[in-house]
């Protein structure tokens, strides 16, 4: 069994659990709020900033015996450079003063979660970064469309509030296949099991950070520091 297939069986209880997360069973439900989405985009826009970084991070931490690797790292970092500018341009889409919003602080969750990514690097092993990207572009794949699709119809937003999912849903179907390529190529038994512990590690961390985001029957405000 190629080794991306056999990462998607290790991962599939966790990948279960993520996508049962009760913010994301409303909007499926077509329960949905103006605060929930912005409070999302808010949470979104705080760890997107980190990918760059922590792309470069990795890159610059790669043993020689993974040196075939920075190719793809360089490459994907020239693909998701300025995209937390399109949730920036989103929030303002839905109405939001996205100045004043993006001064707060991200959610504890989400602090987690991107620590845990600069840890992995720096600490751990770097090709393990890799279970992060299986799990926020996979989601994206299967909910990124479909979720700014009902989004958009309960709340009458116009098309501009919505570039980070929509180009999310497209782009990261094409990152999937470049990733499947990847990881197959990853024959060290340390390196693949660093990136199936880290994949399930994120599933459980990015849940936390859809945990965080206030439901539509939840009176919030997305400036509002969250603490889940």
């Amino acid at each position: 069994m190629a080794f991306f297939d056999q990462l998607q069986t290790d991962t599939a209880f966790e990948r279960g659990a993520l996508l049962t997360t009760p913010v994301i069973a409303d909007c499926l439900e077509r329960r949905v709020s103006l605060a929930t989405y912005q409070a999302f985009l808010v949470q979104a826009y705080h760890h997107v900033r980190h990918t760059v970084p922590l792309l470069m991070a990795c890159g610059s931490r790669l043993p020689d015996r993974l040196a075939w690797l920075q190719r793809y790292v360089v490459e994907y970092i020239e693909e998701e450079h300025g995209h937390e500018q399109w949730i920036r341009n989103d929030l303002i889409g839905t109405g939001a003063d996205a100045n004043c919003i993006l001064t707060a602080p991200p959610a504890v969750a989400t602090e987690l979660m991107i620590s845990y990514a600069y840890d992995t690097i720096a600490r751990g092993n770097p090709v393990g970064f890799f279970g992060m990207v299986l799990v926020l572009e996979g989601t994206s794949v299967a909910l990124a469309t479909s979720i700014a699709d009902i989004v958009q119809q309960e709340l009458d937003l116009p098309a501009n509030a919505f570039s980070y999912l929509r180009s999310h849903g497209s782009l990261d179907q094409e990152h999937i296949g470049t990733y499947a390529e990847i990881v197959n190529r990853l024959d060290d038994p340390g390196d693949r099991d660093a990136v199936v512990h880290c994949a399930n590690v994120f599933y459980k961390l990015y849940a936390d950070v859809l945990a965080s985001v206030p439901r539509a029957d939840a009176v919030a405000n997305p400036t509002m520091r969250a603490t889940a």
